[in-house]
C-alpha cells in the first residue's frame, strides 16, 4: 500500500517561557501554546504516526518548568506516548504497513497531530482497546515492565511495594504485579485513594496516617518486600531500606521526596540489597524495542482479555492541554489523563 497524502503543516503543543523570563521555572512555568509545525518526514528506519491520542506523564509537567532536560536529538514538543495509525514509512521499514493501529514509546514529540519515531519503538494496539486507551498505557506499562520485571527480576510470589499507588504508574504496577502472581502493597495520601488501591487488588497504606515500614512488616510477617518501585526517594530513603527483605531490590524512578536522603549502608550490606535507578526516556531505540517486545508478549494479552484495565481518568482535546495539566496535578486524581487530536 502506498503512503497516504499528507498535509504539510500540523498543530502541536509548545512550551514558551513567560514574557520577561528567559527560561521556565517552577515559579514561572512556561506558557502552553498550540503552534504550527511542519509535518515530520520519516527517516530511514522510522514510521510516521497520525496521532489520535497522547498520554500525559509527570515528565511532561517537569519539562514545562525546566525540570527535565530533553534528551539530545529528541523533539522539544512534549509527549512520551501516543496511539494512532501508521501514515508513512521510512526506507527499510518492513514490519509495519500503512493504516496499522499502533502505539509508541517516544523520547518526545507526542503532543502533535503527527510524530515520526524509530520503528522499533512501536507496538500494535492491544485487541479490544481503542486509541485513547492505548495512548494511556504505553509509558506506564513499559516503565513497570522495565523496572519491576526486567531490572528487579520479579518472580511470582514476590512482595512488591509501590509508592504513589493511585497514579498512572502505580495503578498499572498494582495490576501487573497481581496478574503475574505477585503480592502488591501500595502507598497513597488519602483514605479514598487507599480504597481505590485495595479495589485494584493491593494492600493499601495511607502514608499520612500509618508508618509504611511497620505496616509492611505486619503484612509480610516480618519478611519485608522483595521489590520497591519508588517515585519518592529523598526522605523515604532509610524507611525504604528498612522495609526491604533480604536480597531485596529497590528501584528509584522518581524523586518527588527530594534528590537526597540518608541510607544506612551497613543495613544495605547486611541485607545484600540492590539499589538502582532508571530513566526510560533517554533509552536507545534498541533498548525501548526490547522493553516493548516483553510488554507485547507478556502484558498486552492481559489488557486484551480485561485482566488489566487501562484506567483512563479523563480526556482533553489538544487545545485544552493547560486544563489537562491542572487536572493531572490535582490530588484526588487516579488513573491516566489523555489528550485527543
Amino acid at each position: 500500500m502506498k503512503d497516504m497524502p499528507l498535509p504539510s503543516q500540523m498543530q502541536a503543543i509548545g512550551f514558551v517561557p513567560q514574557q520577561g523570563t528567559q527560561k521556565a521555572t517552577k515559579d514561572a512555568p512556561a506558557d502552553i501554546q498550540v503552534q504550527d509545525h511542519k509535518v515530520p518526514a520519516p527517516q530511514a528506519g522510522e514510521v510516521l504516526i497520525k496521532v489520535e491520542a497522547a498520554g500525559i506523564n509527570n515528565a511532561d509537567l517537569l519539562q514545562r518548568i525546566g525540570g527535565y532536560n530533553v534528551p539530545e536529538g529528541a523533539s522539544d514538543i512534549p509527549g512520551l506516548e501516543v496511539a494512532g495509525k501508521v501514515a508513512a514509512l521510512g526506507d527499510g521499514v518492513t514490519a509495519w504497513n500503512i493504516d496499522d493501529r499502533v502505539c509508541a514509546l517516544l523520547a518526545g514529540g507526542g503532543y502533535a497531530e503527527y510524530v515520526a519515531v524509530d520503528a522499533r519503538q512501536l507496538a500494535p494496539i492491544p485487541d479490544q482497546l481503542d486509541a485513547i486507551e492505548a495512548a494511556g498505557i504505553v509509558e506506564t506499562t513499559a516503565t513497570v515492565w522495565f523496572n519491576v520485571f526486567m531490572t528487579a527480576q520479579f518472580q511470582a510470589g514476590d512482595w512488591v511495594l509501590i509508592h504513589g499507588g493511585a497514579g498512572g504508574i502505580g495503578t498499572t504496577a498494582i495490576q501487573m504485579v497481581k496478574a503475574m502472581g505477585g503480592k502488591p502493597i501500595a502507598t497513597a495520601g488519602s483514605d479514598a485513594k487507599v480504597d481505590y488501591i485495595e479495589f485494584l487488588g493491593a494492600h493499601g497504606i495511607n502514608y499520612r496516617t500509618e508508618n509504611f515500614v511497620d505496616r509492611v512488616q505486619e503484612l509480610t510477617q516480618g519478611h519485608g518486600v522483595d521489590i520497591i518501585l519508588d517515585i519518592v526517594a529523598g526522605h523515604y530513603a532509610e524507611d525504604n531500606m528498612r522495609a526491604l527483605a533480604h536480597r531485596g531490590r529497590w528501584v528509584v524512578i522518581g524523586t518527588q521526596g527530594g534528590v537526597k536522603g540518608e541510607v544506612n549502608f551497613l543495613r544495605m550490606v547486611a541485607k545484600q540489597a540492590v539499589l538502582t535507578g532508571n530513566l526510560l526516556r533517554p533509552r536507545t531505540p534498541a533498548e525501548k524495542g526490547e522493553i516493548l517486545s516483553g510488554v507485547v508478549e507478556h502484558i498486552w494479552p492481559l489488557y486484551a482479555d480485561g485482566t488489566i484495565d487501562p484506567l483512563i481518568a479523563q480526556t482533553f482535546p489538544l487545545a485544552e492541554t493547560a486544563a489537562a495539566y491542572e487536572r493531572f496535578s490535582e490530588s484526588d486524581r487516579v488513573g491516566k489523563i489523555v489528550l485527543t487530536m
